[in-house]
């Protein structure tokens, strides 16, 4: 096992390079200069120039790469075109917030979508079953922006149920920072009225994010109970005159998990790259909205450290999962 998660942490460290080899390719593809693009229309000539030379933009493609990579072998992302300050402390003031949104999101879709999934399986071809089959369909196919705009306008300003966009009300006192997640430093200092409030703005835009995976887990829980459930031993069980508890909890969900786990590692890493558009609605302060920023302002080596960080994250939750997998079941075995 320690071979096996030694290999696996070193295909992390090279499709990290990987990542910042295609991202590096295509900023270089785009046909647009981003010091003037940076600088704005009305710079001039020796400004431009004085920028590229500032920061190595005048430097063969090749050169800039490999001054790139020796950077990051130091931790060094870069600096930011845009907004001037290291990439590095760019991404420790926005990942927070993406992070606290996305594990919301995450939960809301494991709370919501693993037990629609056993519960329509355990009702297969009756009324539950349909209503979940059709819940899922809807918002599986609902785009996140019309959903977002929807439970905006109906449950903040018609009803006035949840606060609108925004991490936290502006006329209330933020907690002090200590992991960056607004509800988690709000417990650690005990300001309840924050932690409400916080969690008040964090319920809407992770019940959009979170609505799609709520579906698709749904979807891959019923078919994978529907399989288990069928299989010899678990009639065995239901023959013996076990509850229907002991036979999903002790002997179907267990073996079902598998191809869910897969699932949810998936998940959980296409929610912190896929939050670009719920951020920009609900005005999250995240990765998404910095990306976006950067992207429009050709800024790459913020588009790349951004890149490179949620890459990294994909793969170190893909190497989780294996890694679970073989608790799950030992017939799994790492040469």
């Amino acid at each position: 096992m320690g071979a096996y998660i030694l290999r696996r942490l070193f295909m992390v460290l090279f499709v990290g390079v990987g990542i910042t080899f295609i991202t590096f390719l295509i900023a270089q593809v785009i046909p647009i200069d981003p010091a003037a693009a940076a600088l704005g229309e009305n710079a001039r000539e020796e400004q431009i120039q004085e920028f590229r030379q500032r920061y190595g933009l005048d430097k063969p493609i090749l050169v800039q790469y490999a001054l790139y990579l020796q950077r990051l072998l130091q931790l060094d992302l870069g600096r930011s075109l845009r907004t001037g300050r290291p990439v590095a402390e760019d991404l420790k003031e926005f990942f927070p917030a993406t992070l606290e949104l996305a594990l919301a999101a995450f939960a809301v879709a494991v709370l919501l979508g693993l037990p629609a999934g056993v519960w329509a399986a355990l009702r297969h071809n009756r009324l539950p079953d349909l209503l979940v089959r059709l819940m899922a369909l809807l918002l599986g196919s609902t785009p996140v922006f019309f959903l977002a705009i929807l439970l905006l306008d109906l449950l903040h300003r018609r009803l006035g149920l949840l606060p609108g966009p925004g991490r936290l009300d502006p006329f209330l006192i933020p907690p002090p920072p200590v992991t960056g997640l607004t509800t988690l430093d709000a417990l650690l200092a005990r300001d309840w009225g924050a932690f409400q409030d916080a969690l008040a703005h964090l319920l809407l835009p992770a019940f959009v994010l979170g609505s799609a995976s709520a579906a698709l887990l749904a979807r891959m829980t019923r078919a994978a109970m529907l399989e288990v459930l069928s299989q010899d031993y678990v009639r065995t069980a239901w023959a013996k005159g076990l509850s229907e508890r002991q036979v999903v909890l002790r002997h179907a969900l267990k073996n079902a998990a598998l191809p869910v786990l897969t699932l949810l590692g998936s998940l959980m890493g296409g929610l912190l790259s896929g939050a670009v558009l719920t951020e920009t609605i609900f005005s999250w302060p995240g990765l998404g909205r910095y990306v976006t920023q950067s992207a429009t302002s050709l800024d790459f080596p913020a588009v790349m450290g951004v890149t490179l960080l949620v890459g990294l994250v994909y793969s170190l939750l893909n190497l989780l999962v294996d890694l679970l997998y073989a608790l799950l079941d030992p017939r799994i075995r790492y040469a």
